[in-house]
């Protein structure tokens, strides 16, 4: 049903006014002139087609008109003063969904979510993982984790994190490996999400090596596992093995390293950085990654 309204800023201006009685104190609530206020109300007596007020010499006093009007515009501007801030509040608090890769949330964001909890109790956390870029318009998303080139269109871009690529393997394989050609005696352990061995093994200078033999994963995460449990030495992303490496539960047989050609993001409609639940969560993250990257001598974002 088509609904036959005036311009919102009349009615706001009007309502100030009649319940003022007094352009110049409804100017300064409204923090308009009065020169803005006489012409809002002009504009919404000719819209209507009848006065609203009486200009007496000392001050103002509503129509007939104006006093029928007053009284439900007042309590449909409370309403709506309501429930937009029922929408803000709800906005701050409830459900924040964060969508990222399968290997960034078992590799990394999980084992840090708890402290964003113990910050952010009136937010619940809900945590989609998949390797599919979010389409924001058709998922309940508010802001995803993405790792690529950074290039999203329609979508604000923040770069997260930078990362180096190098071979890793459990502890136990480290005296098997003392230089990068004793690899031919090992399972390759292949993330096909990354650039490939042969890449790692050209800038090593090592030669006579099938670069595709091996065990092949689509997921990082079990790329890393694999390596952990002895299965071979796996190309592994830096962000993804860091925390296992500090722990011991992998080592770094060498040090020759590739510089990645991807990223991190955080990635959100533009419009979305304004909410505040996702402004939290950005502060947060940001604030972590800062922390994580100084103590890992990870590469600088920008």
């Amino acid at each position: 049903m088509s609904r036959r309204l005036p311009p919102l800023n009349a009615l706001r201006t009007f309502e100030a006014a009649a319940r003022l009685l007094s352009f110049t104190k409804a100017a300064d609530e409204l923090h308009v002139t009065q020169a803005a206020v006489s012409h809002q109300i002009k504009g919404l007596e000719e819209w209507l087609g009848v006065p609203l007020f009486r200009r007496l010499n000392r001050g103002l006093v509503l129509t007939d008109a104006g006093q029928t009007y007053l009284p439900p515009l007042r309590e449909a501007l409370d309403l709506m003063a309501s429930a937009t801030e029922r929408v803000i509040r709800r906005d701050a608090t409830g459900t924040l969904t964060i969508s990222t890769m399968p290997s960034f949330a078992a590799k990394w964001l999980v084992l840090r979510l708890g402290r964003f909890q113990v910050a952010h109790p009136e937010l619940d956390v809900r945590l989609h993982t998949t390797s599919q870029m979010v389409d924001f318009n058709q998922q309940d998303v508010d802001v995803a984790i993405r790792f690529g080139s950074g290039n999203w269109p329609d979508l604000r871009v923040e770069r997260l994190l930078n990362e180096d690529i190098f071979p890793v393997c459990c502890p136990s394989l480290l005296p098997t490996l003392t230089t990068p050609a004793d690899l031919k005696k090992h399972t390759l352990l292949h993330d096909d999400y990354i650039v490939t061995w042969g890449d790692w093994l050209a800038l090593a200078g090592v030669e006579g090596l099938d670069a595709t033999r091996g065990l092949h994963f689509t997921d990082s995460s079990h790329t890393i596992q694999a390596a952990m449990e002895g299965h071979g030495v796996a190309l592994a992303r830096q962000v993804l093995a860091a925390d296992d490496l500090a722990a011991g539960r992998l080592a770094r047989p060498f040090d020759v390293a590739l510089t990645g050609l991807y990223a991190y993001y955080f990635v959100a409609p533009a419009h979305y950085f304004q909410r505040p639940k996702v402004k939290a969560f950005r502060e947060w993250l940001f604030a972590e990654v800062e922390e994580y990257a100084a103590r890992m001598g990870l590469p600088e974002r920008a």
